[in-house]
């Protein structure tokens, strides 16, 4: 008696199988992601430069700040969000990348040289220096976890203005240091706004952050921050280096932040310590937190948060008669009273940030059109 062959459908992959380093991407080819993300950042481009146009100048500066703060918070939130380190240093990894684009433009300008590339020879100089700042903080970072990895970072936020107030030679201590201002190109016309191409820059080191980051989280590296992230004995087990990913995690966050304070210098043609206080790196965290961890687009609503509630003291000490004494103490207090209350209300209401809120909104009204009777009176599940 023979035994007739059975037919066997093929199992469908384990989750273990899905962490390793050559599981397939989900979503649909490489090619057709980076398209997909390409028509996205040139959409998104076209709209912003648009709305630019139309704005006034200290909008227009507005619209700066929240790319350059975008820069930042993307890269912070594919460190803790997706690979699940904290970081309460990221406010002192954009000082370094100011401080760099600064020295940069002053050593160019008292050398006589100039033109379009200096710019952003400057940027990449601090993507580059505040890079290393982060694989040297990251080297630290793989051995430690949880309130101690905290430490280490923290001690990174009060260390660098440290170093900026003793080297006064170098840094100009609490004066900081000015630099050429960015200047519209001749071809723009005479009368074209500074703010506005302050704000075109922005949005160029912003758009190609978010370009770079959202092809990143979808490759076989993001699926490696993330199986880290969930299970390290796991992630191990199916061949990722735990530690070189953690590492190589705060690389590249260290770089968006370094681009991001770069940016940020940029804007004023000044870099000083009080820019970027303790407080900075707080406010970074709840932003990412509040916006949605993991989620790039959640970094979207942590950076327009950040400028909304940083020019909140001075819209109400503008519009209220206050006491110099009293106004002060608003501008120092107020944007992380109103942070934090945000933080707890956000929460409470939807655990996964903004972005996932309006996750779940769009899911149950998906479900409500699914459930709505046909016109036959029958619904359409049946």
């Amino acid at each position: 008696m023979t035994a007739t062959p059975t037919e066997t459908t093929p199992a469908a992959p384990s989750p273990l199988r899905r962490l390793l380093p050559g599981a397939p991407p989900g979503g649909g080819p490489r090619g057709s992601t980076l398209l997909r993300h390409l028509a996205v950042a040139v959409l998104a481009g076209t709209l912003v430069v648009l709305v630019t146009n139309q704005l006034a100048p200290y909008q227009n500066l507005q619209v700066a700040r929240v790319c350059a703060f975008l820069c930042v918070t993307a890269g912070h939130t594919v460190l803790v969000g997706l690979n699940g380190q904290l970081s309460l240093g990221h406010g002192a990894l954009m000082a370094t990348g100011a401080y760099t684009v600064a020295l940069t433009q002053r050593g160019l300008d008292e050398r006589a040289v100039g033109g379009w590339w200096t710019l952003p020879a400057s940027l990449l100089a601090a993507v580059a220096v505040t890079a290393l700042g982060g694989l040297v903080v990251g080297l630290a970072a793989a051995r430690l976890r949880g309130p101690y990895l905290a430490g280490v970072t923290l001690a990174v936020a009060t260390l660098v203005p440290a170093v900026t107030t003793i080297f006064t030679g170098v840094f100009n201590g609490e004066q900081g240091l000015r630099f050429p201002a960015a200047t519209p190109p001749a071809a723009l016309g005479a009368y074209f706004q500074p703010e506005r191409w302050l704000a075109w820059i922005a949005l160029a080191a912003a758009l190609l952050t978010m370009l770079l980051l959202a092809n990143l989280v979808r490759s076989r590296f993001g699926r490696s921050l993330r199986a880290v992230r969930d299970d390290e004995v796991a992630a191990r087990l199916a061949g990722i280096p735990v530690a070189g990913t953690q590492v190589l995690a705060f690389v590249v966050s260290a770089g968006c932040a370094g681009l991001g304070g770069g940016v940020y210098a940029v804007l004023t043609a000044t870099v000083a310590p009080g820019k970027f206080p303790l407080d900075l790196s707080l406010f970074l965290l709840m932003a990412i937190v509040i916006g949605g961890l993991g989620s790039l687009a959640g970094a979207v609503w942590g950076a327009l948060l950040l400028v909304a509630l940083q020019d909140l003291p001075g819209l109400l000490t503008e519009h209220l008669s206050l006491s110099a004494g009293l106004a002060q103490r608003l501008e120092g207090n107020l944007a992380l009273a109103v942070f934090g209350l945000i933080l707890i209300v956000v929460m409470l209401a939807a655990p996964g940030g903004l972005q996932g809120g309006l996750r779940a909104v769009g899911a149950r009204l998906r479900g409500a059109v699914r459930r709505r009777p046909a016109p036959g009176g029958r619904s359409p599940d049946r």
